[in-house]
């Protein structure tokens, strides 16, 4: 921050001499007070410099009949969920208002280690809207169940700790790790103690939490329930409501934002699609919601901005004041959140914004290394009929455990769609399948309601080896294998063909198209799975679950069944 800028900043918000921008004529919401104040705002570079009056302009812009208020910050999130690299990803969101989003690359770095770190970084570089980096604590999640392309521990993070974009570490994902003093995660702890570090401990109480928060892990976005929410809370973390594509807690945690809990809540969508983004929004769609269920806007406004800025110690920005970052989003109407513009360090947000960011290259281009499969790598051998059953809720990645009687004959458990019992594998594709393993874990789902065919998907949380739910194993081997041929995506097969697909090249979780192409391809792809018989609405962000075992109850890995309560892999 030169000496200049600072004495043309002062001039400019003492009203000595014209501003940079003003907004003229508009009002802005005091996060403070609550109030709708009638004011210019007045810019200086990226700085709000005034407001609570009138201000002259080099340049102006009439804003009458609108309402101001500050940027958008995304407190957890993976970019990779969206399918698009960052730059196209802040295309999409950043007319919505998301002016500020702290991301966690562990999808992609779970896939190439700390080469995703390195690309995430630079990329935060060259976008429009302040991207910040959390460094991922957890590569592997689970390592003794499931195989991984990368490993990172607490020596392979220190060089990066210190880049001006990154906050701290991600969230904790291996909290029985942490609860077991682990010295791989002792390390990772103690190394950033000095700076943020990101929480998920999903359904964790009582004194295991105490333990949990005791390593020094300020936030959490795992809470779904009102009253885990509140025991988190009442213990000192910020809780992280989020509302993605697949979890969904705004509807249960909405009752416990008010004005009085705003300052310990902030909103988060962990994974979601461009075709929920294109359909109903992002940040702005979790905010007109919110209000919908009847949360006080100025709460929710509160934590969608300055509560989050404060929970991840950015605090230059979060109020329409003078000294702030001029991240600010103008509204047609408040109540609905309507974006009419956005400025991102005092810079509208348009196609020219957008023109002149420098390109970054892709990386992770051919990193699909599984073998080819057939039928009979789908095999569910066992020791009688009985098995568990993973169970999907819809809208939760928390899954259910059944125990059904299969169909069993010849020693192996077979398909029974009378009790929508389909087939679940993982297929390791990253070429590091350990001798004497078959890098395929197979096992039963129920909840998709498919009939007949597979669907298939690269991304699959957070190893990202391929995982595959059908009804026909010949179709589930065509589905795996189309993944091979075009370097990891999506795929829908049927009859021994592809119905649909939709290729993602980079690292296998993200594409090259526009947000808008990725939206295309996904509607076709919902509509082939729906013509299997599929009822969930997102089918395949719910398979890219199935194989998160840090995620209660029942999982699978290229490893087999993983009862995630024991944290350990189920005989067959």
């Amino acid at each position: 921050m030169s000496v200049d800028f600072l004495r043309r900043a002062i001039t400019q918000g003492a009203g000595r001499g014209e501003a940079d921008l003003v907004l003229k004529n508009g009002r802005f919401l005091d996060l403070v007070t609550g109030n709708l104040v009638p004011s210019d705002i007045a810019i200086c570079g990226g700085r709000i410099v005034g407001t609570f009056g009138s201000y002259r302009g080099r340049r102006e812009i009439d804003i009458t009949g609108k309402v101001v208020v500050p940027g958008f910050i995304d407190t957890h999130f993976h970019v990779e969920s969206s399918l698009m690299p960052p730059l196209e990803f802040e295309r999409c969101v950043l007319p919505r208002g998301v002016t500020t989003g702290i991301c966690d690359p562990h999808e992609m770095a779970n896939v190439l280690g700390t080469d995703a770190f390195a690309w995430f970084l630079e990329s935060a570089e060259a976008t429009i809207m302040d991207l910040r980096v959390q460094l991922s604590s957890c590569v592997p999640a689970a390592a003794h169940l499931e195989t991984s392309g990368a490993c990172i521990e607490a020596a392979d993070l220190l060089p990066f700790a210190s880049h001006p974009k990154v906050i701290g570490l991600a969230e904790f994902m291996n909290f029985p790790g942490v609860l077991a003093c682990d010295e791989g995660a002792l390390a990772k702890l103690a190394a950033f103690q000095d700076r943020h570090i990101d929480g998920h401990a999903p359904l964790l109480r009582g004194s295991a939490l105490n333990g949990y928060i005791a390593a020094g892990i300020r936030t959490e976005h795992e809470a779904t329930t009102p009253e885990e929410a509140m025991e988190k809370l009442s213990k000192g973390m910020t809780v992280l409501i989020r509302e993605g594509s697949v979890s969904k807690d705004l509807h249960a945690l909405a009752p416990i934002l008010d004005e009085r809990t705003a300052p310990f809540l902030a909103f988060c969508t962990d994974d979601r699609n461009p075709l929920d983004i294109a359909e109903e929004g992002h940040l702005d769609f979790v905010v007109r919601t919110a209000i919908r269920l009847g949360c006080p806007p100025l709460a929710v406004y509160r934590a969608v901005s300055w509560s989050a800025a404060r929970a991840f110690g950015l605090h230059d920005r979060g109020l329409v004041a003078p000294g702030q970052r001029a991240d600010l989003v103008i509204l047609d109407d408040l109540a609905n959140c309507s974006v009419s513009g956005v400025l991102s360090a005092g810079r509208p947000v348009d196609d020219a914004a957008f023109a002149e960011r420098r390109a970054v290259a892709p990386i992770g281009r051919n990193s699909i290394r599984s073998r080819r499969v057939n039928a009979a790598d789908f095999a569910a051998p066992g020791s009688g009929p009985s098995t568990p059953v993973i169970g999907v809720v819809p809208g939760k990645i928390i899954t259910l455990r059944h125990d059904l009687t299969l169909p069993y004959s010849d020693g192996e458990r077979r398909i029974d769609l009378d009790q929508d019992a389909v087939k679940v594998a993982v297929v390791e594709r990253h070429g590091r399948t350990r001798p004497g393993e078959t890098g395929i874990g197979v096992a039963f789902v129920k909840g998709f309601g498919l009939k007949r065919g597979a669907i298939a998907s690269s991304v699959g949380h957070d190893c990202h080896n391929i995982t595959v739910v059908g009804a026909d194993e010949a179709d589930m081997a065509v589905a795996v294998n189309r993944l091979g041929e075009i370097e990891g995506g999506f795929v829908v097969a049927e009859g021994g063909r592809v119905l649909a697909e939709i290729a993602l090249p980079l690292a296998g979780l993200m594409s090259l198209q526009s947000h808008s192409g990725i939206a295309g391809s996904l509607r076709h792809l919902r509509g082939a799975a729906r013509s299997l018989g599929v009822v969930l609405p997102e089918p395949f962000l719910q398979v890219a679950f199935l194989p998160l075992p840090v995620i209660p109850h029942l999982k699978i890995t290229d490893r087999g069944l993983v009862d995630v309560d024991r944290f350990e892999l189920v005989d067959a």
